[in-house]
């Protein structure tokens, strides 16, 4: 039988249990106060609004220049004019095999010129018999329609029908910018040529095959590489991926998989995603297991998250696919289960004082 008087030294232990567990609880929560990462997500997303308006500034300052590159297709509008002869002027649409015949020239081949490589080309032709010196310029007055594709973390994913020469920047822009989550690579993936626009030789093999080209979109609207911005082809299709997942499991809150969105991650802030530390946590042994490439080896890193928030150890970065496992303390396990035992018996402590 329980007395009230018996019942006294419980309250003591239960009233410095719970005093104690409060404090850690309290300190926990201090140390896993998620402002930093809040910061970081308000970082992240004017570092993605950046490169959207990269996107939009790098088209209006190189734009007119891009165009210097296109290469003529077939139903593409020409317009040529010759200064010393005005009857060799004239205004012709590339055949479906890539051809146009003009006055004295006869049919001449054009697809894949750009209109400076056609210009050359029929000055060069009309020298050899007719004019000395003469003046040509060729202007596309209309653009066949290409048709790319464009999918993955941008506001507007699909086909777009486009005319003239188009780039990375210019489909990018087309298709919105990009979104939060969106990851640092861009995939382009081009298909293999048909037969006709294959040459005999030792190329034919590699022409019959789709290419990929990896872009860096950090380098392309970070840095400003416009080497980077490659001009698209008909039946191009442009990848941009969504970042991607930690996971954090074990004694944390809310365990799971948390979206990188294109951001620098640390530990501490992958537990704050978590909801913090458990109050059973033994966050000085975390580990973090990371696979290597080849996604046969992996590595364990050992991460004392009590000295990262007292800032006794750097924060690591995570990378994408990363696990952390916050393992349990026998320790305080065993505290947490008394403090919740006494204090059970600290609510029927009146009822048992009166037996």
């Amino acid at each position: 039988m329980i007395t009230k008087f018996s019942i006294y030294p419980l309250l003591g232990i239960a009233c410095i249990l719970f005093t104690l567990s409060c404090a850690s609880e309290s300190s926990l929560q201090k140390s896993d106060n998620p402002s930093t990462l809040e910061t970081q997500e308000i970082v992240s997303s004017r570092e993605v609004k950046a490169m959207n308006e990269r996107i939009l500034m790098s088209l209006l300052s190189s734009g007119k220049d891009l165009y210097r590159d296109y290469k003529i297709g077939p139903e593409d509008l020409l317009e040529i004019s010759v200064f010393e002869e005005e009857k060799l002027n004239k205004t012709v649409r590339v055949s479906s095999q890539g051809n146009i015949t003009l006055p004295l020239l006869g049919v001449l081949r054009v697809k894949g010129l750009t209109a400076n490589e056609l210009e050359k080309e029929i000055r060069e032709l009309l020298a050899e018999k007719y004019l000395q010196n003469p003046n040509v310029n060729v202007f596309i007055k209309e653009y066949r329609s290409q048709r790319i594709s464009i999918m993955g973390a941008v506001e507007k994913p699909g086909i777009f029908d486009v005319g003239g020469q188009k780039t990375i920047l210019d489909l990018l822009a087309m298709a919105g910018g990009l979104k939060e989550d969106a990851g640092k690579l861009l995939f382009l993936i081009r298909p293999p040529k048909s037969e006709e626009e294959t040459t005999q030789g030792k190329k034919d093999f590699e022409a019959t095959k789709p290419k990929t080209f990896v872009v860096d979109l950090e380098e392309l609207l970070v840095k400003g590489d416009l080497t980077l911005n490659l001009p698209l082809l008909h039946g191009d299709v442009v990848n941009v991926p969504v970042s991607g997942k930690i996971f954090v499991g074990g004694q944390v809150k809310s365990p799971g998989g948390f979206p990188l969105k294109g951001k620098k991650v640390t530990l501490s802030q992958a537990v704050a995603l978590a909801g913090g530390l458990a109050p059973k946590a033994a966050g000085a042994e975390t580990r973090i297991l990371r696979y290597s490439d080849k996604e046969t080896d992996k590595e364990i890193i050992l991460a004392d998250v009590y000295a990262i928030h007292e800032g006794k150890a750097k924060d690591p970065y995570l990378k994408e696919n990363d696990i952390v496992i916050v393992p349990m303390s026998g320790t305080k396990a065993f505290f947490i289960e008394l403090r919740d035992t006494v204090k059970g018996l600290v609510g029927m402590g009146v009822s048992l004082g009166t037996l």
